[in-house]
């Protein structure tokens, strides 16, 4: 939690007294310039670069993870299907969405449209379903290919025992 200091100035600046909110915890103020503006401790202002780097990073982790119909929330939430009433505010009253059962406007909780969730969800079931016929496509080209190795050797056993015959019947020539 933050805490308010209250910042004495020097004689030749105008205001001798003022109210400073200090936000994070080792904030300190000094005299820069003839004016005292608030500094952080090196070592908590590496930290508080860490933190705000992890907090931007979760949110992005959190917006890219919602696509299609959402089964679970990152919070470990579980999602429901929550319909606007005619009470609340909206444009469209009934309007449905996929929520989190412990849903805050922090960033860190699902609350998509449902039409958006379904139409996600389709375009992801239309691609799985053009993916399986290409497999279907690439099956029976593959069969094909097989039928006509299977020819193939089918000749070249023939071209085998012919050849195999013909040299019994050279060694039977040569060797009596």
């Amino acid at each position: 939690m933050g805490s308010w200091a209250q910042v004495l100035r020097p004689e030749g600046i105008k205001e001798k007294e003022k109210w400073v909110y200090f936000d994070e915890p080792g904030l300190t103020s000094e005299p820069v310039g003839g004016e005292f503006k608030p500094h952080m401790d090196p070592a908590e202002e590496r930290r508080h670069s860490k933190r705000q780097n992890d907090y931007i990073n979760m949110l992005g982790f959190v917006a890219d993870s919602e696509y299609g119909i959402l089964r679970r929330c990152p919070c470990g939430g579980r999602i429901i299907d929550e319909v606007c009433g005619k009470d609340d505010y909206d444009t469209l009253p009934g309007k449905r969405f996929f929520t989190c059962k412990n849903y805050e406007a922090d960033g860190f909780h699902y609350r998509q449209p449902w039409v958006i969730g379904v139409q996600e969800e389709i375009e992801r079931l239309t691609k799985r379903v053009e993916e399986a016929e290409q497999v279907m496509m690439g099956v029976s080209n593959l069969s094909k290919q097989i039928e006509t190795l299977e020819e193939h050797v089918k000749i070249l056993s023939g071209q085998v025992y012919y050849l195999t015959v013909q040299v019994a019947d050279l060694e039977k020539v040569c060797f009596e």
